[in-house]
């Protein structure tokens, strides 16, 4: 089932509003949704052949939705894959691609500043069924190298890193994975197609929560794996016999939402960029991590191998815990939320948050420290977001 995602040669804001959608008889313009559950056949024989997949065609919307079918076509062409695997979440996404790649026995190794939720499904439940993960620095080559054994089967990592903005040199780590025979999964949820293609740097699979910017607004829940149709095949398998599935309204959005991710990052990266400049200056802040600020040890590596820097701050102020919670309380504008990838600016402590899960010594490893705040730099005037952090910043430096 090879085909090319992008035959035209089109650039990445046609793809996201020109493919994916082939109209129906109605010759609508806007990409329907199809809330139905199964498929009607003309004949038992018709039947028999889409059920047995001697014939393409939808049998169930677990595995097969028009609506679905759309948001991945979409995205395999944003992406530059041969195809697209939606899930119900980017949990799920990753669990589908641990399920259809690995079995008792195999190894991953992965990077150290993974999301929370992804460690635990790691060491937690694949653990439980004996796959074991070593971890790693992100941006240590030799450690990674280190790491591999003869039954490592599969490298991740999330680049840029959350909420501290490391960057993995992903051309580097694909050269080691398949030198080793394994494969090179990355999570590009902060980033998007938009400003980085792993594929194309040599990635095997690209994993996204498409709740974050694909949506971009915050609407729904849902995952997406990208990568080659031989992968993707067991994959599908997966989401077909476990039933991950993404609903077909919550594929509409994401597909929406994919229109206008390319004008969305630009005025992301924009934003944040002014923010993180501005915060870098300001006294009661005692370091602002962003792959964007030229203050940052990969700053290079990530104008390389990326198209922008993101939208995701970690801002560390004085005081530790305390100072960090005086300066979050006293937002009026920003929502305080553990979630990203939305217009709206979010602020949140990961100590406590997002990573507050971790012992103290993962989170010492991962380098949440108690004064680190993290923000995801939404979409509002720069100017309000500025005035809405230098109220509790002016007061914390005036202590």
């Amino acid at each position: 089932m090879h085909h090319d995602s992008n035959p035209e040669g089109w650039g990445l804001d046609t793809l996201a509003i020109r493919t994916g959608h082939q109209r129906t008889a109605e010759q609508e313009h806007g990409e329907p949704i199809f809330p139905t559950s199964s498929f009607v056949y003309g004949s038992a024989a018709e039947a028999a052949r889409k059920f047995g997949g001697q014939e393409a065609g939808n049998v169930y919307s677990r595995f097969t939705n028009p609506t679905v079918q759309t948001f991945e076509r979409r995205l395999a062409a944003m992406e530059g894959g041969e195809r697209c695997v939606a899930t119900s979440s980017g949990m799920s996404a990753i669990l589908s691609t641990a399920l259809a790649l690995l079995q008792a026995g195999d190894e991953i190794v992965a990077s150290r500043s993974l999301f929370g939720s992804t460690v635990s499904l790691f060491d937690k439940y694949l653990g439980k069924f004996g796959i074991t993960t070593r971890y790693v620095e992100l941006s240590d080559l030799a450690a990674w190298e280190a790491a591999v054994t003869p039954a490592t089967r599969l490298l991740f990592a999330e680049t840029p890193s959350n909420p501290l903005s490391e960057v993995g040199d992903i051309p580097a780590l694909a050269e080691l994975a398949h030198r080793h025979g394994a494969w090179l999964a990355i999570d590009n949820c902060f980033l998007t197609p938009a400003l980085q293609k792993p594929l194309e740097l040599g990635a095997d699979l690209v994993i996204h929560s498409a709740t974050k910017y694909l949506d971009g607004q915050g609407r729904a829940i849902g995952g997406a794996v990208v990568g080659p149709d031989k992968l993707l095949e067991e994959l599908f398998g997966v989401v077909r016999t476990c039933g991950p599935c993404m609903s077909p309204f919550n594929a509409w959005i994401f597909t929406k939402g994919l229109e206008t991710l390319g004008l969305r990052m630009q005025a992301h990266c924009a934003n944040a960029q002014r923010l993180a400049e501005w915060l870098e200056g300001h006294p009661a802040v005692e370091r602002v991590h962003y792959s964007g600020l030229a203050s940052h040890p990969q700053h290079a590596l990530a104008a390389r191998q990326q198209r922008g820097f993101g939208a995701v701050l970690g801002v560390e102020v004085k005081d530790g815990r305390e100072g960090a919670w005086s300066v979050i309380d006293a937002t009026r504008l920003l929502s305080i939320t553990g979630n990203l990838g939305d217009v709206k600016t979010t602020i949140t402590h990961p100590g406590t948050t997002t990573h507050g899960r971790l012992s103290d010594e993962q989170k010492a490893a991962a380098g949440i420290r108690e004064g680190l705040i993290r923000l995801a730099v939404g979409l509002e005037d720069i100017a309000d977001i500025q005035a809405d952090l230098a109220r509790g910043l002016d007061a914390l430096a005036a202590r």
